[in-house]
């Protein structure tokens, strides 16, 4: 499947065409994604600019989006051509989102971008573990692949619904590619010789690895192991170019380069080799080791981006789908990109490899003589050096800009609201709002990530917040003239109303996707762009300070990303049954935004809210 439409000028003869009908059928018996009624969506954005906007402004957006929606005007035009396109197309809105989401975005990868998952870290701190323990790694995910590809795979449910499992074969060799306005995905894992192998890269110098035998059988953990000691011995320190640091750039910028960089024959070959690869690991050097709640955020940022050009950053190469990152160490996470990936899916992934993690190599390693890793390499011009230079400098300027502060909330976990009848979700989601109010004294536009894979096709839609019954709850809390009785019925009432939001977007019925895709229709239409579009209050509205989203997983992992706005705040959270593990990042180039203060406050708050459920005198 190739997302986005492909340049002629960058259509290869190694650009392979794909499809999905070798992979097994991934189309769970799903219905299609409605297309939710436009009088609603339009109610619920103007319910969601309550909080936000002063009475004057909020009157002005009232007036526009009554013209837009009048009988026989632009609104229900453009509502006919959604329903229209929703009968002729698998999902009327994922090719859409994913390219003005995602293909479209000309910001670098790393931070702006690709998320990343934090593992707990692995009891060990050498090298010769590091090895035994991503080769392991490698067996797990290559073991769930080949459950995902003869349909041993469960299907996912959601509150008994069953999910829609076609993103699961898109994990594996799937690259993002560079193009001048926008980018597209290349996925080569369906083709009739499907790649067999993966990447591997230390010290910057990235190696294709043979991951199957010649019958097609798996390689051992200890075959496997074998090949990556022959990978150490040939990648010693050198004065290497970190080729992986041109994929952090701004996409233009990187797109430029890498239509330099395929001039050259060898080049063009060593990239395609790294784009069809099953997947990527990264062996890394150690992560400073400080304190072990500033280790947790450093090892975090460390899977992120990969520390700097100094440290792990050319151990990267962000277009690719799925990098599994191994240090030294014993940090361990993954880094994947978002066109052809998202949180659910890899963290059933994770849950496979530390389920596989604990049971020994059940095949025995056949006495075959296995080729050398191939060692790819790069000529590198004068051109290309100087690209390498800046990708450096911009790099290191995005990661220096990046605060991340990674903590475990210990004194509770989402037991405690489900003891009370109330979502953990929503308690957390509400908690954040307080905090965010007791940093900033205002409200903000905020969008929690929540998935659309109960429809055909689906991907993600956001939960918009604040609420009025939230704001009625922030303006009441700190007030001592308000009773305890009082604020605990105005914090029950933001928790429930943030919980029928949630139902509602779950269901199909969010806001934000039908109003991108009206505003879509338009200009695929050849129309001019809505007013309703071009109001200060849809800026406003759109202008994410808080990006929020929630990683249930069944192990203590985290995950990291940056924020969507520079003057804002991305908190990821993972609640766990006693516990909950939180990341916030903020931009240092903003004033008002710092994300250890924002972390302090939300413990506060959290144990302020702890007493209002369950006070101690």
């Amino acid at each position: 499947m190739i997302l986005g439409s492909i340049p002629a000028r960058t259509c290869r003869a190694w650009l392979l065409r794909v499809s999905l009908r070798q992979e097994p059928c991934f189309f769970s018996s799903v219905p299609p994604q409605p297309v939710p009624p436009l009088a609603q969506t339009l109610q619920g954005y103007l319910k969601a600019l309550e909080p936000l906007l002063p009475p004057e402004e909020l009157s002005h957006t009232r007036r526009m989006v009554q013209e837009f929606s009048r009988p026989g005007g632009l609104g229900p035009h453009l509502q006919e051509g959604l329903e229209r396109r929703a009968r002729l197309t698998k999902n009327w809105i994922t090719d859409w989102w994913v390219q003005w989401a995602y293909l479209e975005s000309r910001q670098p990868l790393p931070v702006h971008s690709n998320p990343a998952i934090s593992l707990p870290r692995r009891d060990y701190n050498d090298w010769r573990s590091q090895l035994v323990f991503a080769s392991k790694l490698i067996a797990a995910v290559l073991d769930f692949r080949a459950k995902m590809k003869t349909a041993q795979l469960p299907v996912e449910y959601m509150r008994g619904k069953p999910m829609c499992m076609e993103l699961y074969p898109l994990l594996f060799s799937s690259c993002r590619i560079p193009g001048p306005k926008h980018d597209y995905v290349a996925h080569y894992g369906s083709s009739r010789r499907s790649p067999t192998h993966i990447t591997v890269v230390r010290n910057y110098q990235f190696f294709q690895l043979e991951v199957y035998n010649s019958d097609g059988s798996r390689l051992t953990e200890s075959q496997i192991h074998g090949q990556l000691l022959r990978i150490r011995s040939q990648s010693w320190k050198t004065d290497k170019e970190p080729m992986g640091i041109l994929t952090s750039e701004h996409r233009h910028t990187w797109g430029q380069a890498y239509n330099r960089l395929l001039r050259d024959k060898l080049n063009q070959e060593s990239v395609q080799m790294i784009e069809t690869g099953l997947f990527s690991v990264c062996l890394d050097s150690p992560v400073m080791r400080i304190s072990d709640e500033k280790y947790a955020s450093r090892k975090a940022a460390q899977i992120l981006h990969g520390g700097g050009t100094y440290s792990n950053s050319g151990n990267r190469w962000f277009d690719k789908t799925l990098q599994f990152v191994v240090g030294e160490d014993g940090s361990w996470g993954l880094l994947y990109e978002q066109a052809t990936a998202e949180g659910m899916p890899v963290t059933s992934l994770l849950h496979h490899i530390l389920e596989y993690c604990e049971h020994p190599d059940p095949k025995r390693a056949p006495l075959v003589p296995l080729p050398m890793p191939k060692k790819l390499y790069f000529h590198i011009d004068r051109e290309i050096k100087w690209d390498i230079e800046q990708a450096k400098q911009n790099l290191d300027i995005l990661i220096n800009d990046l605060d991340v502060y990674v903590f475990n909330f210990k004194k509770f976990g989402k037991e405690l609201p489900k003891k009370h009848n109330l979502s953990p979700n929503s308690f957390i989601q509400v908690a954040l709002q307080l905090a965010y109010y007791r940093v900033h004294n205002e409200v903000c536009p905020a969008c929690d990530i929540a998935s659309q894979r109960l429809f055909r096709g689906g991907r993600t839609e956001y939960i918009r917040s604040p609420t009025n019954q939230a704001l009625k709850f922030l303006l009441a809390f700190d007030d001592r003239s308000v009773s305890r009785e009082a604020k605990l019925e105005l914090f029950r009432e933001a928790v429930d109303a943030y919980t029928v939001l949630t139902e509602q977007t779950l269901n199909g019925h969010g806001i934000d996707n039908h109003l991108l895709g009206l505003k879509l229709q338009a200009i695929e239409e050849g129309l001019s762009i809505p007013k309703v579009f071009m109001d200060t209050a849809y800026g406003l509205a759109t202008h994410w300070k808080l990006r929020t989203g929630q990683v249930p997983a069944n192990t203590d992992s985290v995950m990291c990303f940056g924020p969507l706005v520079p003057d804002g705040y991305a908190v990821c959270y993972n609640p766990q049954a006693d516990h909950v593990h939180f990341s916030i990042t903020a931009f240092n180039c903003c004033e008002d935004t710092n994300a250890e203060t924002l972390s302090r406050t939300v413990k506060e708050t959290l144990c302020d809210l702890q007493e209002l459920l369950e006070p101690t005198v």
